[in-house]
């Protein structure tokens, strides 16, 4: 498996050590029993040469679930103290979204700034490794156990199509707001200056070491003041060698 793992590193440019291994290694495992393959080497083989299936493998490998407003007690708290005090020092934020999957929490922090009437004056940005998932994010398209967890006051920016397959269309005023881009956290060089960077549910799947090197990587790219919000079940264990301060649980500040 590790031999496996560093040849598809170098062919998919995607650092696998990165990742915890019994998660990846699981994933791996069930993919090629899904398509019939019990073999790595075969599997490699196939890989090299089926372009479609390689991009399925990929997706599969970096996938990770967004929702709509996701812990929606702490977008809350984000709407009602920490983005008025940041407003507050300026009126036009810098904000990313990193490993954005399918656009759902960056098109909240969207709807909430269009709320706050402050939508047109912020710069979005939002990133992802999965080209697809990028695809899906930027056509603004969700199917309705996507919308699911979402408060009723921002179902307004949706509209229902007729179809069968009941998809809703997200309001091109907000799609129009973010700028998608492909990015792998680990290895590429991030933007400066963030007033705000939401990383939420994407690191549990990698490595302490990975995880350490991406937070500090982050701190570097926030403004002084700038606000971290990651996810639920992630906490950064040693914040302040960083530099972070911790403000609640699940929001870190970079030192004014």
């Amino acid at each position: 498996m590790s031999l496996f793992k560093k040849k598809i590193s170098s062919l998919i440019k995607l650092d696998l050590t990165n990742y915890k291994n019994a998660q990846m290694e699981r994933r791996i495992l069930a993919y090629m029993h899904k398509n019939g393959m019990d073999n790595l080497l075969s599997f490699y083989k196939v890989l090299e040469k089926d372009a479609e299936m390689l991009e399925q493998f990929v997706n599969m490998l970096t996938i990770n679930v967004s929702e709509f407003f996701r812990n929606q007690e702490k977008f809350e708290e984000l709407e009602q103290v920490y983005l008025p005090e940041l407003l507050k020092r300026k009126s036009c934020l810098k904000i990313w979204s990193a490993g954005c999957s399918i656009g759902a929490e960056i098109y909240s922090i969207a709807m909430i700034l269009d709320k706050l009437n402050k939508l047109e004056s912020c710069k979005l940005i939002a990133s992802d490794f999965d080209i697809n998932i990028i695809n899906k994010a930027k056509s603004g398209i969700y199917l309705q156990h996507e919308v699911q967890s979402m408060p009723d006051e921002y179902m307004r920016y949706f509209t229902k199509t007729d179809d069968s397959e009941e998809k809703y269309i997200l309001d091109s005023k907000i799609v129009n707001s973010v700028k998608f881009e492909r990015s792998d956290l680990l290895n590429s060089s991030f933007e400066k200056n963030f007033d705000l960077v939401l990383c939420r549910n994407v690191v549990i799947y990698f490595t302490e070491e990975a995880k350490d090197v991406l937070y500090k990587k982050f701190y570097d790219s926030l403004l002084p003041g700038g606000i971290l919000f990651i996810g639920a079940t992630e906490r950064i264990q040693d914040h302040k060698s960083i530099g972070y301060n911790l403000l609640t649980p699940f929001f870190y500040q970079k030192p004014l």
